[in-house]
């Protein structure tokens, strides 16, 4: 996902370009890795002090719904990614020190359709937790 892809999106969904729009989806473009509205407010308001936390978790929750963001659940806490350019399935590996994600080619859902056969799997999610090699 790139800034004039995310600025189609929001534009399709009758959302205006606002300055604060652009400087949390900038900030998101710089950073490859996952990120918490908290990081994002602390690191926006240096230069922004009038930008309020509210204000960036509503953005990013409405990014989230409109795929632009990708969303994960770590220790009890929301963080967020741009969507990544790999169009097929996958799912990742995400290093919890530095929030830095990996992509991992194949899907467990496989095993799982053989372990619950007389189920009916309608969606999954699969993310694995640990420390990069750079954080270790």
């Amino acid at each position: 996902m790139n800034l004039e892809e995310a600025w189609n999106i929001l534009q399709k969904n009758s959302f205006k370009r606002t300055k604060n729009r652009e400087l949390i989806l900038e900030y998101f473009m710089a950073h490859d890795r996952y990120i918490t509205a908290l990081e994002v407010r602390n690191e926006l308001v240096k230069d922004n002090p009038g930008l309020s936390y509210d204000t960036i978790y509503r953005n990013l929750a409405t990014f989230a719904e409109l795929s632009i963001l990708e969303e994960t659940e770590l220790n009890g806490e929301r963080h967020f990614r741009m969507q990544c350019d790999v169009e097929s399935h996958h799912h990742h590996f995400i290093c919890t020190n530095c929030g830095k994600t990996e992509h991992i080619p194949f899907c467990p859902m496989e095993m799982m359709e053989v372990t619950l056969p007389h189920h009916q799997i309608i969606d999954h999610k699969f993310e694995i937790y640990g420390m990069c090699p750079n954080c270790l």
